[in-house]
């Protein structure tokens, strides 16, 4: 492992679950909305990367309890998916389906991230409704 924690950044908190076997898992909660989060969140994305391809797990990303993602929490989050790709590491993000807001982000985000083609080269990103 290493040694990496959870992720405090002002009512951020990305909670690192490595109970599963599988996989990594990541907790969401509260709001996203720093004005830069990439120089915040993006080392913690990327020692979370390296822990999972090395021990060979995916990465589960969940969101239901995220209060609000703003644009610029989005776009470190494509950051982070294009980084799992080029890394060969599986991602599946899970979403409040029941949240409007969740659900066309979510939507959009991998409508975007999958080109017309069909999928990129490399680990599929799934994006997974969760209902409540």
């Amino acid at each position: 492992m290493i040694g990496i924690e959870d992720l405090n950044v002002g009512d951020l908190l990305i909670r690192l679950d490595r109970s599963g076997p599988a996989c990594l898992r990541l907790d969401w909660l509260g709001p996203c909305d720093k004005a830069n989060p990439v120089e915040l969140i993006g080392p913690f994305f990327e020692k979370v990367l390296a822990e999972a391809r090395e021990g060979g797990r995916g990465i589960d990303m969940h969101f239901e309890a995220l209060a609000y993602l703003n644009s610029s929490c989005i776009a470190s989050l494509v950051r982070f998916i294009r980084s799992s790709r080029e890394a060969r590491v599986a991602l599946r993000i899970y979403y409040a389906a029941d949240l409007k807001w969740q659900s066309v982000t979510f939507d959009l985000l991998e409508r975007a991230l999958t080109p017309p083609g069909g999928r990129p080269p490399g680990p599929d990103v799934e994006f997974l409704p969760a209902r409540s």
